[in-house]
Formats: structure tokens, sequence, C-alpha cells
């Protein structure tokens, strides 16, 4: 995350409580170090998560660029996710399809950042609509955050998984995933979704391990739509290393683990 570009409400939030800001910073700055921070966990690849959010986070769609400049280091490894936001660029469906060329692998979503629905589209946003038009198209996944979000602003309204079914519906070839699962509020929506779309996927970032059976008791049913992410260094995330250690340790099948 380009920490330079947040937002200071947005960043006393990010750096509260956190004793290893610092080296987070430094990974931040360079690829070089993350990478080698992520070889000490054993963890082969990571998605880098940006969006444009200048509201909330502060993120414009100069986020863009550097997240595929960043990924350019290694992009066997580090999966570039970059965000359109309709309002802040002339044309959301030109942009979608720069950004493919710039590198970005990704389209990611923040409906409670950017205040605005997954389905607005329905209402008459046509940037929304190029937006899904062209990441179908060109075989980008969209990633939607659902779920709740601490950030000063946050409209969580927007951010209920359920908003997500139209857009599966109205663009049946995209593929799209379910930031978080909905927590900790929506997963039993997101797991009706997940059920219900061929093309529709989870992540279980930002849940705590412990947590994950008690929210989805059913999880090994779907497990080849589920992704496994930890939302590290997200505001209240622990330790990679202490997230891996707790998710081996579940009573779940090997096979639904990998």
């Amino acid at each position: 995350m380009p920490y330079h570009m947040v937002k200071p409400s947005a960043l006393d939030l990010i750096k509260h409580g956190r004793k290893d800001y610092a080296e987070v910073e430094r990974y931040s700055a360079d690829p070089k170090a993350f990478l080698s921070f992520l070889d000490t966990l054993g963890v082969e690849r990571a998605g880098l998560i940006n969006y444009v959010a200048p509201k909330i986070i502060g993120f414009t769609p100069e986020v863009n660029d550097w997240s595929a400049k960043y990924c350019s280091a290694a992009p066997d490894r580090l999966i570039a996710f970059g965000g359109v936001l309709p309002g802040t660029v002339p044309d959301p469906g030109r942009e979608v399809d720069r950004l493919a060329k710039l590198g970005i692998r990704a389209i990611k979503m923040h409906p409670s950042h950017q205040v605005l629905s997954p389905n607005d589209y329905m209402d008459g946003n046509r940037g929304l609509a190029a937006v899904y038009e062209r990441a179908q198209a060109l075989g980008l996944p969209i990633m939607i955050h659902t779920g709740t979000s601490i950030f000063p602003g946050a409209r969580n309204l927007h951010a209920q998984p359920m908003l997500c079914d139209d857009v599966s519906i109205d663009y049946p070839n995209l593929v799209v995933i379910l930031a978080h699962g909905g927590r900790p509020l929506w997963m039993n929506e997101a797991f009706f979704l997940v059920r219900r779309h061929k093309n529709m996927y989870m992540d279980i970032s930002g849940i705590p391990p412990q947590k994950l059976m008690e929210y989805f008791p059913r999880i090994e049913d779907v497990a080849d739509k589920v992704l496994w992410g930890t939302d590290w260094p997200g505001p209240g995330v622990p330790p990679i290393q202490g997230n891996i250690e707790k998710f081996n340790a579940l009573p779940m099948g090997a096979a639904a683990k990998r």
C-alpha cells in the first residue's frame, strides 16, 4: 500500500497499536524486502490490494500506477489489484483497458469506501456498467469488499453481499470475488451467493481463523471456490505467521485447506 497517499484520518487507524509499522512501511517502499519477508513465511504469492477511494482513504487513480509498478518486480509472485471509480476518470471503461495493459490483474471495488453499491448500474450508473463490461470482456476478476469497515466515514450498507447477486446475473461470465465473505454480519448471504453463481467466489481474509468454522460451518462444501488470505497489514489484523498456524490447526480436511 502506498502510505504516502493515505489520508491522515485513515493512516491514524492503520498505525494505531502497530508496533511493526516501520517494517510495513519499509516493505511498501521496497518490493524486494517484501518478497524476502514472504520467503521467511513460506508464502509463495501475495495480492497487493489497492483501489480508488479519495474521500475515505485518499487513493486517487494514481494508486493503480503505483500498484502495477510495485508488482512488476516479481509478477509471478505479486498480484496487482487496482480500481476504477466512476467520476474520478473521464471514461471508466477505457480506464479498465489501461489498467489491463499496465499489468493490473484484477479490479478491487470497495463499496463502503467508494460510497456506491455494486448494483448501482441498475439505477443509471453507466460508468459502473462499463467497468463490469470491460472487465468481463478482458477476463479481469472483480473483487468486491463485503462486510463491515471501521474506517472513518465508511458507508457499510453498501457492502452487503446480496447487492452482488445482480452483478453475477447481469454479467454471468465475470469472475466476482466476495472479499471477507461478508464478515461479521452477512456470512450466510455470501455462502448462498457462492453456491448460486458459478463464477462467484469468496476470500476469507480478515476473518480470525478460530472463527472460520463458526462463520462458515459448511465451508468444505465450497472449498474449491474459497481463496485464503489474511488482510494483513489491515487494522487489527494479526501477523501472517500466526494466521497460517491457526488456519492449519483447524479441524478441516487437508484437501479443503489446499
